[in-house]
């Protein structure tokens, strides 16, 4: 509430500067407010033009009656009965919303490119500059390329969920405006792999597919099963790849009552263009887990398919696997038992509550225990996260000829192998990104809007890890992985409330685009 003492001037007001301040302050609104002398870059009140006319000329704002000069203004002149004039428009709230989630003046983001292999932060710089941008080299002895990862928010859950962009103007949540945005981004960033996830269905036939052609990529898209209207597509440059599988993964099974779900992924086989007698081939996958934060069980099942599907795809010959990029909507925070999974490859689950698998909620809701084992044996997906096959056991005898205490034996450890708690995998996993700026400690954001500011989208790559310890995301790869060579900067949520959050002007979904450039040794 305001000051019983305000003085009314029309539909705006006018307070003494010390209660104003006061009031601003308890309110927790000062960050919105261009105080001066708290936001370094507006040494003055702000003034909406929209408010006047082209004639108007300022009104005395003090009670001494003096012209207010902006040049000259300081907090100090003010008296403790000096009185300071703001138009309504700014003290307007909009909903119970925070004051950084009004809306502010827009802005542009800047994101820069962090070298990886070299370690060298003296060569971080902005984007803008056309000579900054590393591009991908290839030769005899090495094939570089670049992957980006991006949830391009489908028009029609903005619709359905038009409660997550109340800080948004209308005009930037059309898609006539926001297509063209998403597409000059990916013109910009020019990535040889794309990843898309909420690619919604008409939209991929009528606009998305044939502008990415015109590009020079290749598109290949699974839809969300149940009659959902997006999915995912992967996209690639005809000129540094080419098709060997395309293989769809479908998270809903009618005959497993837990797959009730209609998300989907996509893993792709693709063979580097290279003048060399042995081609490497590298798998790339890409998905949108479910959201849900209280069904951790079924995020770790849908991964777990995603998982058996990369491994039968990326397997090779002589039992290793090839080079693996998985890029997607995760729906898990940082260092949640889902993320720590697919980086450590193993994860016990015994105990672990079902809200608490993806990190994404901290609060008590969804506190059942995840059961042992997490989906069933029909699934035909076992503990290490690959495809079971069904052989039939050599038998050397018959069950007549098995002693009872050697059926109680056998018994007991199959009733052992059926209820580990463990899951496993076999790909030595790393993010490409440290979800945390190493100076302060704050987190990485990828998604932000009206309700959350967190991180939820990955590049996780496949990389022989150094034995010396190194800060996440800063991992090198020896012979058979990927090298990371850099990175498109990630931002904090600050950063992006001062462009008034996600989507803006110039940033039309409410996730980042997530960039990365790798090498793989020939």
């Amino acid at each position: 509430m305001l000051p019983h003492h305000q003085k009314s001037l029309a539909r705006d007001w006018t307070t003494p500067w010390e209660n104003l301040q006061r009031c601003c302050w308890n309110r927790h609104i000062s960050s919105c407010m261009r105080w001066p002398g708290h936001y370094s870059r507006a040494p003055y009140p702000y003034f909406s033009s929209r408010h006047f006319s082209l004639n108007w000329k300022p009104p005395c704002l003090f009670e001494s009656r003096t012209p207010f000069q902006y040049w000259y203004w300081r907090p100090d002149n003010l008296s403790q009965t000096s009185l300071i004039h703001l138009s309504s428009y700014i003290m307007n709230s909009e909903g119970d919303e925070p004051s950084s989630k009004r809306r502010k003046h827009q802005g542009t983001i800047q994101r820069h490119w962090e070298y990886i292999c070299n370690h060298n932060k003296d060569k971080t710089k902005i984007l803008g500059d056309k000579n900054v941008d590393p591009k991908c080299e290839d030769s005899d002895n090495k094939f570089d390329f670049s992957v980006m990862s991006y949830n391009i928010l489908s028009q029609d859950l903005l619709e359905d969920n038009s409660h997550l962009y109340r800080h948004c103007r209308r005009p930037v949540l059309h898609w006539s405006f926001r297509f063209p945005n998403i597409l000059k981004e990916i013109k910009h960033f020019d990535a040889d792999v794309l990843c898309l996830q909420e690619v919604q269905e008409d939209h991929y036939g009528a606009e998305i597919r044939p502008s990415l052609e015109s590009l020079g990529y290749h598109c290949e898209y699974k839809m969300r099963t149940g009659r959902k209207p997006d999915g995912c597509a992967i996209c690639f440059k005809h000129s540094k790849f080419s098709l060997l599988s395309v293989n769809p993964v479908e998270f809903y099974r009618r005959d497993v009552p837990l797959l009730d779900r209609d998300n989907v992924g996509l893993v792709l086989l693709l063979q580097p263009k290279i003048p060399s007698a042995a081609s490497p081939v590298i798998c790339v996958a890409n998905t949108h887990l479910l959201y849900n934060p209280r069904r951790g069980d079924i995020k770790l099942t849908q991964l777990a398919m995603l998982l058996a599907e990369i491994s039968s795809v990326a397997h090779q010959k002589d039992g290793s696997f090839c080079p693996i990029v998985m890029c997607g909507d995760f729906n898990s925070v940082p260092g949640s038992p889902l993320y720590s999974f697919i980086k450590e490859g193993k994860l016990n689950y015994e105990g672990l509550a079902i809200g608490k698998v993806s990190g994404q909620e901290q609060s008590s809701r969804g506190q059942r225990i995840l059961s042992i084992p997490i989906w069933p044996p029909n699934l035909g997906i076992s503990q290490n996260c690959v495809y079971e096959v069904q052989q039939l056991p050599k038998v050397e005898k018959t069950d007549s000829d098995l002693t009872q205490t050697e059926l109680d034996k056998t018994e007991v450890l199959v009733t052992a192998e059926k209820l580990s708690s463990n899951l496993q995998h076999h790909f030595s996993l790393s993010s490409v990104y440290s979800h945390y700026f190493p100076d302060t400690g704050i987190p990485e954001v990828t998604t932000c809007h009206s309700r959350s500011a967190i991180t939820v989208d990955y590049i996780f790559y496949s990389a022989e890890k150094e034995d010396v310890a190194r800060q996440p995301g800063a991992e090198v790869a020896l012979v058979g992985g990927l090298k990371l060579l850099a990175r498109l900067s990630l931002l904090t949520e600050q950063d992006l409330w001062t462009v008034n959050g996600l989507p803006n002007e110039n940033n039309s979904s409410d996730h980042l685009p997530l960039l990365a450039k790798f090498r793989l040794e020939l």
